[in-house]
């Protein structure tokens, strides 16, 4: 049998001859082969961008998919399989998984472009948003990055900053600043909210306007609750809560206004041991002499010292 005869034969149960077989591994070989130095020319020259670590393996793992696939539908082609058909379906698996995948993305890329476009929130600014506070480092397609004040990096997808209520801090130009402070019952109401104004309208970085007020807030068990209101610029406001607190504290301790704080008094009163008369004695014995007398009785009439109890 000739060697053209050979290539030429049939394989059993299929279409197929031996050339054509042949011609499809040598494909599917050098396809899986070029597939390999492409990825590898990609990964090179994508890792010299600034592209991060994790953008570039997604990519490269992205790429060797679409290749690999590319090349087993060469292979089937080229053994007359009809991979139309399996294209067709194969793009309308994809396009389902991608549309039911993508559903988020698409409603976080829209949420993006809202908050972009009207800007509830802008970076730099310190906002609480779905329950999460920090400063605003950037507004993403996607996703809003926000900074704690402890360095920690939070990101939110923008579906959630879009869908949930804002909180801006620092938008505004003022801001009110409480400091909420106790006083004792013996101590003079009038006298401790005048210290509380003369402290802050002496203030240096209290506004004059709106005047600050102290507010009486509740008459609770064991103190008076007064609350300080004073307004400041907004960058100011920490270093004016700060120097408040500390200055209430001192101005109400040298001038004699107790501030309260929760304590519990323990009384310990002594009981004397009872003294009890048994008939059978005219002795006095204590109640504890009694339970071991009783006890003694009982062991000699052979009851049940349980059953007495």
């Amino acid at each position: 049998m000739s060697f053209e005869t050979v290539m030429k034969q049939v394989i059993p149960y299929t279409e197929i001859t031996v050339s054509r077989l042949i011609f499809a591994a040598i494909v599917l070989v050098m396809g899986f082969v070029l597939s390999k130095y492409i990825i590898r020319i990609f990964r090179r020259g994508i890792q010299k961008t600034k592209i991060p670590d994790l953008t570039v393996q997604f990519l490269t793992h992205f790429l060797s998919i679409l290749l690999y696939v590319i090349v087993i539908l060469i292979f089937l082609k080229s053994l007359n399989f009809d991979v139309d058909s399996y294209i067709v379906g194969v793009s309308a698996a994809i396009g389902i998984v991608l549309g039911l995948g993508l559903q988020d993305t698409f409603t976080n890329l829209t949420a993006g472009v809202c908050v972009a476009a009207i800007r509830p929130i802008d970076t730099g600014e310190i906002v609480t948003v779905n329950e999460q506070t920090g400063k605003v480092r950037s507004v993403g397609l996607m996703s809003t990055e926000l900074l704690t004040l402890d360095n920690q990096l939070i990101t939110i997808p923008n579906k959630l900053v879009w869908g949930s209520s804002i909180v801006n801090m620092t938008r505004m130009p003022t801001r009110r600043v409480s400091v909420n402070v106790g006083i004792s019952y013996s101590s003079s109401l009038e006298k401790a909210t005048e210290i509380a104004l003369n402290l802050m309208k002496t203030h240096p970085l209290v506004l004059k306007e709106p005047e600050p007020a102290v507010v009486t807030t509740e008459l609770a068990n064991s103190s008076i609750n007064l609350q300080l209101r004073a307004w400041a610029k907004t960058g100011e406001m920490v270093t004016v809560k700060n120097d408040l607190v500390a200055g209430i504290f001192d101005a109400y301790t040298k001038e004699g206004i107790e501030i309260p704080f929760p304590q519990m008094d323990i009384n310990i009163k002594e009981i004397k041991p009872k003294e009890i008369k048994p008939k059978e004695s005219g002795k006095h014995i204590t109640e504890p002499d009694m339970t071991a007398l009783e006890e003694k009785i009982v062991l000699e009439e052979g009851r049940d010292v349980e059953g007495l109890y």
